[in-house]
């Protein structure tokens, strides 16, 4: 009978638990099936710390190379020195992860040339597909040539094109503390920042993917207490915690607060008007007002767009946007292959605040201009009816407008939220921002009774 990946593949990856929904016969299926649907000759293959990734990604690895393609594998390695070895070596790819998932979990990231994503609409589908037929039929046809496996080390080329992106000759000496969650953030992170002006304090750099200390989701603030408490204890500058596989970064100023994804997105977007002038800034809905503010007032163009980093990226392609950012600390470059890096963003919040006497409290602070609920979850048995019932709610309320992008939008002169719902639970997201705590929490409370009933 054939596999049922409708659990394991997702909108833009695949990711379930190992071995119980997918395991390393399933991988090499895979791996053939990228072949065949990016059309590659060869393609570039990287993993993270997970007990399962190296099996997974050799198991990949055979039956791309089964299917004729020559196969670069560049072993250990965070998302985005995947992407960068993607987009340097102009291959399709293919990252073994789970991101921030628990340790029983682990995924796929797959990419064409030039780190260009593949989502359900742009080829995961039809590799689904394909899976699911040979898993019931057999192993695919190996092709009259099988393709070559070679190692290759991108960890200090992907680290010196990063920091000729970023100006940071004439930054001042920072201390920093950094929670790699023992994550992949503890093997990029010593090269990256290696010979810059900086007092590294490591948290959790051992590679472990069993998660022996937090979950690698510094999104979620029970895992960035940690964080917080050796900033302070420190006194350091700032702190900077990365996600399992290092593809997003959050940051603590120096009093141990957390500083806000869309703060940082403003304030990167900025720097890169400053070198760009005149761009296009990609940012999603659901970031702060306080995003588009900045990108006018600096001369550029902002464009709004969906959740989700298919979305972003496809907008960065058609409109040449310079930067990207997202409410969960996706920051993406133009200069990067349109891919996101955590690793950059770090670099460009480093270089703002060290070429300046400001603590880093003070110089988001112009970029944090209103108050923000963060994303609340409900879970609730029809995401459609409960949606209309806020819907109607404001539907008849003076100076209110609606939109339909993502989920249900809500504005006024003074506040907005939107309502989206989740693709894969039974989840209705809210998030709300107002130009003051009491509106925005009023606003919260009243949106969450009529959700959930």
């Amino acid at each position: 009978m054939a596999a049922d990946l409708s659990q394991i593949v997702k909108a833009y990856d695949v990711r379930g638990v190992v071995p119980d929904q997918w395991d390393e016969s399933l991988a090499e299926l895979f791996g053939a099936a990228f072949v065949q649907v990016v059309g590659a000759d060869a393609i570039v293959i990287g993993h993270d710390m997970r007990p399962s990734s190296p099996g997974l990604s050799a198991a990949f690895a055979r039956g791309a190379a089964r299917q004729g393609a020559d196969v670069t594998l560049i072993g250990l390695c965070s998302t985005d020195q995947l992407y960068y070895a993607s987009g340097k070596l102009n291959l399709p790819g293919a990252m073994f992860t789970a991101s921030h998932n628990p340790a029983q979990y682990n995924g796929i990231k797959l990419c064409r040339a030039g780190a260009a994503p593949v989502g359900q609409d742009t080829g995961l589908a039809d590799i689904r597909t394909l899976v699911e037929t040979w898993s019931d039929s057999g192993a695919p046809e190996a092709a009259e040539r099988t393709g070559t496996l070679s190692e290759r080390d991108t960890l200090a080329d992907y680290a010196a094109h990063l920091k000729s992106l970023v100006d940071l000759t004439a930054i001042r000496p920072l201390k920093v503390v950094v929670d790699a969650g023992n994550g992949m953030g503890g093997h990029t992170v010593p090269t990256v920042f290696d010979g810059l002006p900086l007092t590294v304090v490591p948290m959790y750099f051992e590679l472990d993917g069993t998660f022996p200390n937090h979950e690698a989701n510094p999104l979620d603030p029970a895992n960035i207490v940690d964080l917080q408490e050796r900033v302070r204890a420190e006194g350091a500058d700032l702190g900077i915690a990365f996600d399992g596989d290092a593809d997003r970064c959050f940051f603590v100023d120096e009093r141990g607060e957390g500083v806000s994804p869309s703060a940082v997105t403003a304030l990167v977007a900025a720097r890169e008007l400053a070198k760009h002038p005149g761009g296009t800034v990609i940012h999603n809905l659901i970031t702060s007002w306080s995003v588009p503010e900045v990108v006018r007032e600096n001369g550029g163009t902002p464009v709004r767009t969906r959740v989700g980093h298919s979305f972003i990226k496809q907008e960065m392609a058609d409109t040449g946007a310079i930067f990207g950012g997202e409410h969960s600390a996706h920051y993406y470059f133009k200069d990067f292959w349109n891919a996101d890096t955590g690793m950059l963003a770090a670099l460009h919040v480093l270089a703002a605040l060290g070429t300046q006497k400001a603590p880093l409290s003070r110089l988001v602070a112009a970029y944090d201009r209103y108050t923000g609920s963060g994303e609340i979850n409900s879970t609730v048995s029809d995401q459609r009816a409960r949606t209309q019932v806020v819907r109607e709610a404001f539907a008849a309320r003076q100076g209110v407008t609606m939109d339909d992008m993502d989920g249900l939008t809500v504005t006024t002169a003074d506040w907005w939220f939107n309502l989206r719902p989740s693709n894969t639970e039974p989840l209705l997201r809210l998030n709300v921002e107002a130009r003051d705590e009491p509106t925005m929490a009023k606003l919260r409370d009243e949106v969450l009774a009529l959700v959930r009933g």
